[in-house]
């Protein structure tokens, strides 16, 4: 009996890490993203934010209002940069805003994420959420209420504040 449930463990620890392998292969990032350590090494690491496309017609450190910060700099994945500029009225699966957010001293006070994952919260756009410290520690991630709370105000442009998708 306890060789049967050892076995059927290594059989599940198998199959979820293959699908894992597969995923990454296949270039499905979705659930593997959907996680404040995953995603900074993902737009630090593996895709440098700082190397994508400015949000279309914002310039750095443009004025910002609160919570983000006086001064702003918005990045956006390259499915998000189409959306934007296609005016396709939602973001596609898989993009990707990232924001850094300024004091009035132009230091660097937080980096703001939004991510697209198709299925994870349809209630609030199917957004992921994670706010991160300078150093990138996430101090906020997920379904963050009050990030849900403000950008629900901006449902009908499919949550985001800057520009319009229509």
């Amino acid at each position: 009996m306890r060789k049967t449930l050892i076995a059927m463990f290594v059989v599940a620890l198998a199959l979820v890490f293959g699908g894992l392998a597969y995923a990454a292969q296949a270039g499905d990032n979705s659930s593997m993203l959907t996680n404040g350590a995953s995603m900074w090494k993902h737009i630090t690491v593996d895709k440098p934010y700082t190397q994508w496309a400015l949000w279309p017609g914002k310039g750095e450190m443009y004025k910002g209002r609160q919570p983000h910060g006086a001064f702003l700099t918005t990045y956006v994945s390259k499915e998000a940069k189409q959306a934007i500029e296609g005016k396709e009225g939602k973001f596609p699966q898989g993009s990707i805003i990232v924001k850094e957010n300024y004091n009035s001293d132009k230091t660097l006070a937080a980096i703001t994420v939004m991510y697209k994952d198709k299925g994870y919260n349809p209630q609030a756009g199917d957004w992921f959420w994670v706010k991160y410290k300078p150093d990138g520690t996430a101090s906020a991630q997920g379904k963050v209420k009050g990030c849900i709370k403000c950008h629900s105000a901006r449902a009908d442009n499919d949550y985001v504040f800057t520009g319009s998708m229509k």
